[in-house]
């Protein structure tokens, strides 16, 4: 009885001061109303922005836009202002419970409950304060953070966009009865808990495939993907054939034991590590052949595409490819500055040249399987020493000569093809499961 009695005086308060409306955006049940944002606020209204020097180091707390985040308001960069400016400004003073809401620019609609530690605040221009009556402050911030308020907004301006005050007392809303209130902010706080915890649970898959693909590699460059054939022909008859005078490891301090038939190498032994011929900037132009810096290779490493900024001229890309050559199918490219260590696999469709310095070419004379090599660099053993060679530099660099000195572990020929057919395989099924939890 007393809920029903309860619930008549704020139906009652809300009916007499609520105009009747006719053409309301949608039905609602017969216990709400709809009614205007004016009509359950005893205040709305925004302040403006003292003078620099009129702050404080501490004091009153002072909200600007950059304060206010739709899951509460943040303190880290608030500024303060005395309590004579706050006397001054006692017409915008915020209170706890109140709600501040961003009424321009790009944060336009971002909205925060002031929790009841903070006593008492102001705010700038850029900032509104709503002090809801009879409607539950939480009911209010989860009406402003809808889409429905979202679409109903009427902003102005067309450089910086607001939200004029009269604008946002006009907008409707509807009103369910108090009770009804509670019980929605309790639903509402539950399928929002449920929904973090889904996100965090993503989270965790995706941090724990990242880590599946790196203990997938791990194995692989240790013999324990696939299992070893005894009848492959031993990685170092390999390796006579390619550089006779290489030097034969089967084992490395720094790595550990490895399996039967595997060797211990430097890249510099398997493939003919170069640089590109340097281009000038005053070459460079917007089409013709594409040329590459090491902001391109890692796009394709990720995407598959990269974008066609830079291009060099037709004319010129057939001379530095007559005196000095210019990628091949097989060979790979490794972003060599900043973001190091990405590769790309040449392909037959592909014609462009790069950037000296930033990318540096793996020339596959030998033509060895490339994706086994390239998977080498995804690898914790070869990053490591990436980073190693790399302490001192300003920017992240490999160089030709240091790139050369890289240890890597060679297994026999088709061994090389049954891991990276394996890898393949289990890295599919793993960016299926991402994909699913991306829709």
């Amino acid at each position: 009885a007393g809920v029903a009695y309860g619930f008549g005086i704020y139906r009652s308060y809300i009916t007499s001061h609520t105009p009747h409306y006719e053409n309301v955006p949608f039905e609602v049940p017969s216990s709400w109303v709809w009614t205007t944002v004016e009509n359950i606020c005893s205040k709305i209204g925004s302040g403006s922005t003292p003078k620099g020097s009129n702050y404080a180091s501490e004091g009153i707390f002072f909200f600007r836009s950059q304060n206010v985040y739709n899951d509460g308001v943040v303190l880290e960069d608030i500024k303060y202002i005395s309590e004579e400016v706050h006397q001054s400004m006692i017409g915008t003073e915020v209170l706890p419970n109140d709600l501040l809401l961003n009424i321009t620019g790009g944060s336009l609609g971002r909205c925060a409950i002031v929790p009841n530690e903070i006593d008492r605040g102001n705010v700038s221009q850029h900032v509104c304060i709503l002090r809801p009556i009879i409607v539950n402050a939480e009911y209010l911030h989860i009406f402003i953070l809808s889409s429905f308020f979202a679409k109903t907004m009427k902003i102005t301006g067309s450089g910086r966009e607001g939200l004029p005050k009269y604008n946002l007392e006009k907008m409707l809303l509807p009103i369910p009865p108090i009770e009804e209130q509670t019980r929605i902010i309790h639903e509402l706080n539950k399928w929002i808990d449920w929904v973090k915890t889904i996100e965090e649970n993503q989270q965790d898959l995706v941090e724990t495939i990242r880590n599946t693909k790196n203990k997938i590699l791990d194995l692989a460059i240790h013999g324990k993907l696939v299992p070893q054939n005894p009848a492959d022909e031993p990685a170092s008859e390999l390796l006579k054939r390619i550089n006779p005078k290489a030097e034969i490891t089967c084992d490395n301090g720094q790595y550990g034991k490895i399996p039967e038939g595997w060797i211990m190498c430097r890249i510099g032994d398997l493939f003919d590590v170069v640089s590109a011929k340097r281009v000038l900037k005053s070459d460079w132009t917007n089409k013709g052949i594409p040329f590459y810096r090491a902001r391109e290779i890692v796009q394709l490493h990720k995407e598959g595409i990269a974008d066609k900024d830079l291009f060099i001229t037709e004319e010129l890309f057939a001379e530095l490819k007559d005196k000095f050559g210019t990628p091949n199918v097989g060979d790979i490219m490794l972003s060599a500055v900043g973001s190091i260590g990405y590769t790309y696999i040449v392909n037959e469709k592909d014609s462009f040249y790069y950037k000296d310095a930033s990318v540096l070419c793996l020339r596959n004379v030998n033509k060895l399987n490339s994706q086994y090599f390239s998977m080498l660099f995804e690898t914790t053993f070869v990053k490591e020493q990436m980073h190693d060679n790399s302490k001192g530099t300003t920017v992240d660099t490999i160089t030709i000569e240091k790139l050369k000195k890289y240890f890597v572990p060679l297994p026999p020929p088709y061994e090389q093809h049954r891991i990276v057919a394996k890898i393949k395989e289990l890295f599919s099924s793993l960016d299926n499961i991402q994909k699913s939890l991306e829709v």
